[in-house]
């Protein structure tokens, strides 16, 4: 998933923002509501983090922006504000989740994928054969033996298998798996694709991964 963290918090930003990235993650991080409006113009996100209380411009104020706007990114609030009052207006203004400070980061990273899941329609098991690939778990498993992929190369897989039939090209797939302040080159991804189709090929399934070239890749229908 690509994430965006708006967060005033410098150091529970970079400990959200470091935590994610381990987990496989491409993550963005802005300061304020205003720093997050413009990032929300320039990329496409599968989910947003908001703290509610920020300087220049606050959460609720971005979640008015966001009503009404075509493929808008779901929404997680994050906030200290424990009221059922603020809950309440939190989600009647577009929030599609709302976890209150401090909190456990198993259960946030629980439902950044509950909400990934609902934004990409992505089905709770997604096959080829011998391969399934269980988003949930971040799994992907030959004949119930679970494959040891680094979180990029699982994310590369689950972005392949989730639109299957669809040709992605390197720049699209570089920009859900990586943030906008990467030093790498969007040519990281053939280095992606050639690790991960070895260790396809070593589990029994070695043409899963087709390059259409000039094009992208694409694991066919």
């Amino acid at each position: 998933m690509r994430l965006l963290i708006v967060e005033d918090s410098p150091a529970l930003g970079r400990d959200l923002s470091t935590a994610l990235v381990r987990d496989g993650h491409a993550v963005d991080l802005a300061a304020d509501g205003a720093e997050a409006l413009r990032f929300l113009s320039s990329y496409h996100y599968d989910v947003v983090t908001l703290d509610l209380m920020m300087p220049t411009l606050d959460g609720w104020s971005v979640l008015r922006r966001l009503q009404g706007r075509g493929g808008s990114p779901r929404v997680l609030v994050l906030s200290a504000r424990d009221q059922v009052g603020d809950r309440v207006e939190a989600l009647n203004l577009g929030a599609d989740d709302y976890m209150i400070k401090p909190f456990a980061y198993a259960e946030l990273l629980a439902r950044l994928h509950a909400l990934g899941r609902r934004t990409e329609g992505t089905a709770p098991m997604l096959q080829a054969g011998s391969l399934e690939v269980d988003p949930r778990a971040r799994q992907a498993r030959v004949n119930g033996t679970v494959l040891a992929l680094s979180p990029k190369e699982y994310a590369l897989l689950e972005t392949l298998m989730g639109q299957r039939g669809r040709v992605l090209s390197r720049s699209a797939l570089f920009e859900s798996l990586y943030d906008a302040q990467s030093e790498a080159s969007d040519k990281v991804i053939e280095v992606l694709v050639s690790t991960l189709r070895t260790k396809l090929a070593h589990a029994g399934i070695p043409d899963l991964i087709e390059t259409r070239r000039g094009f992208g890749y694409v694991v066919a229908a």
